[in-house]
């Protein structure tokens, strides 16, 4: 369904699109697809439904002595791994947001339950709600510019180290 999905947003554009033409592409029937789907979009933001949940997965396997800025290294460097060989269909994806006005916002939430992911994860860990709060919004945007750096940037950077370099850069811009 989403390969069918993105390869008709990139033929015909995200408004171009429908969802009977998704439907057939996928060899379903719209009835089906509205079972499964509400509408278009969730097909485009479908893995976002799980990536919260697999940060968090990462983050509780963290050994529980390390601190809450090392807990967020760690476990977002682990998704970064997790994701590092879908690098092509993420561009894709990311370009047919960005093309969208549309799309902005459901990237906006998608971005907020990473932050809660976060933060839950990080206050069942015993860091107190605020220090928690923080962490998770540095961690969310550190995350957001690093996938930027590592799809603008050549083939041979990783996520990871993308990541490695906004949180590098993150700490210089704080401690100016």
């Amino acid at each position: 369904m989403e390969a069918a999905a993105m390869t008709l947003f990139a033929e015909q554009g995200y408004r171009g699109t429908t969802v009977p033409q998704i439907a057939e592409a996928a060899g379903l029937t719209t009835r089906t697809f509205f079972r499964h789907f509400s509408d278009k979009r969730d097909v485009l933001f479908l893995r976002d439904r799980e990536f919260p949940q697999a940060v968090s997965d990462f983050m509780a396997s963290i050994p529980q002595e390390q601190g809450g800025v090392s807990t967020v290294r760690s476990g977002l460097a682990a998704a970064c791994r997790g994701i590092q060989n879908w690098r092509e269909q993420i561009a894709r994806r990311r370009g047919i947001i960005h093309s969208e006005p549309a799309l902005h916002e459901r990237d906006l939430l998608r971005s907020h339950h990473l932050a809660r992911a976060i933060e839950q994860s990080l206050t069942e860990r015993a860091i107190d709600s605020e220090h928690a709060h923080a962490l998770a919004a540095l961690a969310v945007t550190c995350f957001d510019l690093a996938m930027d750096r590592w799809l603008e940037g050549p083939a041979d950077l990783s996520l990871e180290g993308a990541l490695t370099m906004v949180w590098t850069d993150m700490q210089g811009w704080i401690t100016e």
